[in-house]
């Protein structure tokens, strides 16, 4: 793999090549314009978040595990209890097993589906979270129907399952069913493909790979690495170089031809959110991972929805607003990285007014304690169904 491929693997690109398209977007050529002004306001806002969802201020990482817990359910709990018996690592295993699958069926559900777990409704993330723990713990990842993943099973997962297992009807759709059954087909295949890493066929075994490459301490970036590396076939090929598929990496006309490798931005938005997902568990082994501040925040339309709903951002052409677009579309790529870049300096005002340094205040947990909610806050107050502020044309692989 050479160089350039590898810079395009990691946090330090996405960060780089989004502030690219910041400093455009200040130079009046993108679809958007910034208002810094309001960023001090938008700070506090999210501060005040943080603070209702998290009085104490011991926030988790922003990963998956919180959205098995909603509806005052501790899901969690009710894992370890049937996992009690296993030793740290297949405990571990488990559970990378469940989050990596829960991940990938994560993409936007829109705003009419939902899931009805005894008597309670969920719905986008936290439902599509509460779906695919449920899916888990029937056993419909594994071969044999235990608590485990493996790609046998994967490989064989259709679009029926997902529409079984997640409720779906003519009254309750969900959209990409097929991109998601398309995903954990992908992970099997990925899985199956590369025995080294994942022994036993399983995606949890990520674990042992850190462990016997990296020791029993490493950097955040250093498994963000590896999940880009031995997960980047799952993606749907967009761009691929010398054999290497990118997976969550755009091409913007404003940086240069689509052959030019100078001319794309990268997100790896579910990459990241995998990672951060993937670290509880790692370090509830005995594994320490240190530096998560060099992650960055994760270009998604609720953090996104946050910078247009306050007028952070605006765009100059508001019909905008009124048609969906793709992913690999010029205004939702400048969306995304505006996101990213301007969730750094949310970060630095929320850290600052609390007094903690990037180390202890990482953004994993101004994700998680404010900007995510923030977004899912206004656009409630905004919109009746939630939905965010551009419309997104999604195939269930991106969002």
């Amino acid at each position: 793999m050479n160089d350039k491929i590898k810079y395009l693997l990691s946090a330090k690109a996405v960060r780089e090549r989004t502030t690219k398209l910041f400093d455009l977007t200040k130079e009046g050529k993108t679809h958007f314009e910034i208002h810094e002004e309001k960023l001090p306001e938008v700070a506090e806002f999210v501060l005040e978040v943080i603070k209702d969802n998290y009085p104490t201020l011991e926030i988790p990482f922003h990963s998956r595990w919180g959205h098995f817990q909603v509806g005052g359910v501790d899901r969690n709990s009710q894992l370890d209890e049937k996992l009690q018996s296993l030793d740290p690592v297949e405990r571990a295993r488990t559970k990378l097993d469940l989050v990596i699958t829960s991940v990938l069926l994560d993409a936007g559900a829109g705003a009419t589906w939902s899931f009805d777990e005894n008597g309670k409704s969920f719905n986008r993330s936290e439902g599509l979270g509460v779906a695919s723990w449920h899916m888990f713990m029937n056993g419909a990842f594994s071969s044999d129907g235990s608590l485990r993943a493996d790609a046998k099973k994967l490989m064989n997962i259709d679009s029926q399952d997902i529409e079984k297992a997640f409720q779906v009807s003519q009254s309750n759709p969900l959209i990409g069913v097929s991109g998601r059954a398309s995903l954990l087909c992908s992970l099997g295949k990925c899985v199956a493909a590369k025995p080294e890493v994942f022994k036993d066929g399983r995606p949890g075994n990520i674990i042992d790979h850190m462990i016997a490459t990296k020791g029993k301490s490493f950097e955040a970036e250093d498994l963000l690495k590896a999940v880009l590396i031995n997960f980047g076939d799952i993606w749907p090929s967009r761009i691929n170089i010398d054999g290497v598929n990118l997976g969550d990496v755009w091409n913007h006309p404003l940086l240069g031809e689509k052959n030019d490798l100078d001319s794309l931005v990268p997100f790896h938005k579910l990459s990241q959110w995998l990672t951060y997902s993937l670290i509880e568990p790692i370090e509830q082994a005995g594994v320490e991972i240190h530096s998560a501040s060099k992650m960055t925040g994760l270009a998604e339309y609720r953090n996104g929805g946050l910078l247009i709903d306050t007028g952070l951002i605006t765009l100059k052409d508001t019909a905008l607003l009124k048609k969906a677009h793709k992913p690999d579309s010029e205004v939702i790529i400048e969306w995304r990285a505006l996101t990213v870049v301007m969730l750094d300096k949310i970060a630095d005002i929320v850290r600052e007014k609390l007094g903690f340094n990037s180390e202890e205040f990482p953004l994993a947990k101004v994700l998680e304690g404010g900007t995510w909610w923030a977004g899912r806050r206004i656009a409630k107050k905004l919109r009746e169904d939630s939905s965010p502020p551009l419309k997104l044309d999604s195939d269930g692989t991106v969002f």
